[in-house]
């Protein structure tokens, strides 16, 4: 794919593009019945799409073991390129032993429909302590994201995959943008900096704080929410969209603005996921990544910037996009708007940090976060939701 009129190249150099043409799928239809078949979870099937539509880039399957054993220990794949996420598939051993090396692999969803294939090279037993405690600093199973380490099985599969097709987003059709589509309507805008933001969280004052300052010094703000496999107690992606299209129609400059669904699952990994969502950005077309406080976190498992202090492990030119670093917002009752410790020569008490679990609190109560905390009609929405 020719990209120099990108702002920014996919990660690698090339979009990678792992949808089946109409052809190659009608080949791999007609040998469906005589294919093992693999199961796959939610996680697995958002990580087939992501793969498929160059949003992993370079990545054009499952990690073997080489790259995974990289990736793990050192943040980057075999050929030094950073990746900061193991992107495996994992089955039991009884699975495993049905499986050859060297063959074409059905994989299904969850309901037995053929979505991809997968050509597997390697089946590989791997270390699920090691990898816990690398990626995630914790081998606690209350983290989520260990959690699915220690529960997946105990075998990778690896090699490169096949999407059969793409389907429309069953919630978000209008608002399913894959990467070729994202950086061309940067280039039709005429953008050359581009700020991704990542959320998994409904938008409040501190948010949007953020997102206007960083327009401030960019041309377009990317506002990407990720609606694959969160935990169960996060707010519904269907809420959160709805809170974002209210703020897009009424607290946004339309024309400097791009919403989109990001179709990746979380690891709840802290810093080493903000590496990879900056990377996925990337891919999408942006050239600067928000990076707020306790990016990706869960519960008290990192520092509070442990996720900005990570990008310095890595030389500019190597991530190739650049992370804008934010400290945690707050509305300051002494200048009466939203500030950071930076700009804001408030006290402690002076200040209105309102956490997510205490908003999430008060929603259930039907009562209204305050407007310091939250827009009226997305806390209108939220509490809507919450009272369902």
């Amino acid at each position: 794919m020719d990209t120099h009129k990108d702002a920014i190249p996919p990660h690698g150099g090339q979009l990678i593009n792992r949808i089946a043409t109409p052809a190659e799928r009608q080949e791999f239809l007609e040998q469906a019945d005589h294919l093992s078949r693999v199961r796959l979870d939610e996680r697995a099937i958002s990580d087939l799409v992501m793969i498929a539509i160059g949003g992993f880039s370079p990545l054009k399957g499952f990690l073997d073991q080489a790259n995974y054993e990289t990736v793990v220990e050192q943040m980057r794949l075999k050929d030094g390129l950073p990746w900061s996420i193991p992107v495996t598939l994992s089955v039991s051993e009884e699975v495993a032993d049905t499986l050859k090396e060297g063959n074409w692999i059905r994989l299904d969803d969850a309901e037995g429909n053929f979505i991809g294939v997968l050509e597997l090279i390697q089946k590989y037993h791997y270390n699920k302590a090691h990898e816990a405690l690398n990626v995630y600093r914790t081998n606690d199973m209350e983290h989520p994201g260990v959690k699915v380490v220690y529960e997946q099985g105990a075998v990778n599969l690896a090699g490169p995959v096949w999407l059969l097709q793409r389907d429309a987003h069953p919630l978000f059709p209008n608002y399913q943008i894959d990467p070729v589509q994202s950086r061309q309507l940067f280039q039709e805008r005429g953008w050359q900096t581009i700020v991704g933001f990542q959320t998994r969280n409904p938008i409040h004052r501190a948010h949007e704080y953020i997102q206007k300052c960083a327009l401030e010094v960019v041309d377009g703000l990317f506002l990407h929410p990720l609606v694959g496999a969160t935990k169960s107690d996060d707010v519904p992606a269907d809420v959160r969209m709805r809170c974002y299209e209210i703020m897009m129609e009424k607290y946004f400059p339309q024309d400097r603005v791009i919403l989109a669904i990001n179709p990746s699952a979380m690891r709840y990994a802290g810093p080493r996921e903000a590496i990879f969502h900056a990377i996925v950005r990337k891919n999408y077309g942006c050239t600067h990544f928000i990076v707020g406080r306790d990016h990706a976190g869960v519960g008290d498992y990192y520092g509070t910037y442990d996720a900005q202090y990570i990008f310095d492990e890595f030389k500019p030119e190597e991530l190739g996009i650049v992370p804008m670093k934010f400290e945690h917002a707050f509305y300051c009752t002494r200048t009466l708007q939203m500030a950071t410790t930076k700009t804001s020569p408030s006290l402690k008490e002076e200040r209105i940090h309102l956490s997510g679990t205490k908003v999430r609190e008060m929603l259930r109560r039907g009562e209204l976060p305050p407007p310091e905390f939250s827009r009226p009609e997305v806390a209108a929405e939220l509490i809507k939701a919450m009272q369902n």
